[in-house]
């Protein structure tokens, strides 16, 4: 930990899983990440003061009726150097029911102790979008000249937030410069894990991070996604019609 506080002087990519992660898009996307650039294990947030285990239960696997398995709902950290330049930190951690100014400090003292300049977080929610479109990504900064420097659509959103807004609120107040992408799927169709959002937001997190990441895998996942969706689509009557109404509402605006 000592050497990782040392050294890790540039970036990191964080997602919070459940309200924050339609179809699971966000934590496809920092796992393959993380496992693109060798990332080792670095830090954890017990979870005995933030959740509801009654609400987020953990979760056994059992096997021809041996206990094989049993895991907590742990916020994890990774650390690695992405190259000679840099290096990342990378963070997928599930939001808490309870003590989120308490939870959100444990996060603000990590990015203090390694000196974190940049903050990228992931996220994606349920929307009206066609489901053979690209998948859109909106975003909000710490400083509208990150939205002009990485060509990104700034979100318009005012209402109820989730650990993600809090999070973002106190980078800003620290001078961490801090992006949050957001990947808009569609609600209609459920996939999870959904590899055409994890994609998007990675296509769009790679050069914020400055990496070199080979995407092609996901490509490839993405576009069977894609065939398994308008097989869905196509197989439903009232769902391909819906899609139509959605067409028809796009063409008009």
């Amino acid at each position: 930990m000592a050497r990782a506080a040392e050294a890790a002087r540039s970036a990191s990519s964080a997602v919070l899983r459940g309200w924050n992660d339609a179809g699971e898009s966000a934590t496809t996307a920092a796992r393959y990440l993380a496992e693109q650039i060798g990332a080792v294990p670095l830090a954890e947030i017990e979870p005995e003061l933030f959740f509801d285990f009654t609400v987020r239960r953990p979760t056994i696997s059992v096997e021809d009726g041996v206990v094989g398995s049993f895991e907590w709902p742990i916020s994890r950290f990774h650390y690695a150097a992405a190259d000679d330049r840099h290096e990342l930190v990378v963070g997928v951690a599930i939001e808490p029911h309870l003590r989120w100014q308490l939870y959100a400090d444990q996060i603000v003292a990590l990015v203090d102790a390694l000196q974190v300049k940049r903050c990228v977080m992931l996220g994606a929610y349920l929307a009206d979008v066609l489901y053979s479109r690209p998948v859109a990504i909106t975003a909000v900064a710490s400083d509208a000249r990150l939205l002009d420097r990485h060509g990104l659509e700034g979100s318009r959103y005012e209402g109820p937030t989730g650990v993600v807004g809090m999070l973002g609120w106190l980078l800003k107040q620290r001078g961490v410069d801090f992006l949050s992408l957001w990947a808009g799927l569609p609600h209609y169709i459920h996939v999870a894990p959904n590899p055409r959002g994890a994609l998007a937001l990675l296509e769009r997190a790679e050069p914020i991070l400055d990496v070199k990441l080979d995407l092609d895998p996901l490509r490839t996942a993405a576009q069977e996604c894609e065939q398994r969706m308008s097989q869905m689509v196509s197989g439903d009557p009232e769902l391909a019609e819906y899609v139509r109404e959605l067409k028809r509402r796009e063409f008009a605006q």
